[in-house]
């Protein structure tokens, strides 16, 4: 048996788009990420970029349980004495819709460049409009 590497140029990449709306950021995120990846195909591969491409629609509608809406917490720091700046999940949804969606996924892939790679495919829009229709997305559940 021979195992068969697929080239990261010959892999046949697709566009998906997935509605967020009343969908838990958990569950949305680690399919989102999982898809990202390529783990859904045959020619998974860790250490290559096989996964699709992803437009997410309706970011802002995305749902969270409990008291998650003011109590979860997120952090950027500057690097400068005094630089920490706190948002709580409210505060950040209204300044960035589609930021807390962002940071779930990009915390459920790898660290490291091929992260980095893989985030870039991941187009993420607050209301139900994206300029991606020409590449004919498939829609996708939950």
């Amino acid at each position: 048996m021979n195992t068969i590497f697929v080239n990261e140029k010959d892999a046949a990449r697709s566009w998906y788009v997935l509605d967020a709306a009343e969908k838990p950021l958990g569950r949305v995120a680690a399919k989102v990420a999982s898809m990202l990846r390529g783990k859904h195909k045959p020619t998974w591969t860790p250490n290559q970029e096989m996964g699709d491409f992803l437009v997410i629609i309706n970011a802002e509608k995305v749902a969270v349980t409990g008291n998650k809406r003011t109590d979860k917490l997120y952090h950027h720091y500057s690097g400068y004495v005094g630089g920490l700046k706190t948002f709580t999940f409210e505060k950040l949804l209204e300044r960035h819709p589609g930021e807390p969606l962002k940071l779930a996924i990009k915390g459920m892939l790898p660290k490291g460049p091929l992260g980095r790679k893989l985030l870039k495919n991941v187009k993420i829009y607050a209301g139900t409009e994206h300029p991606h229709t020409a590449q004919h997305p498939q829609k996708i559940d939950l």
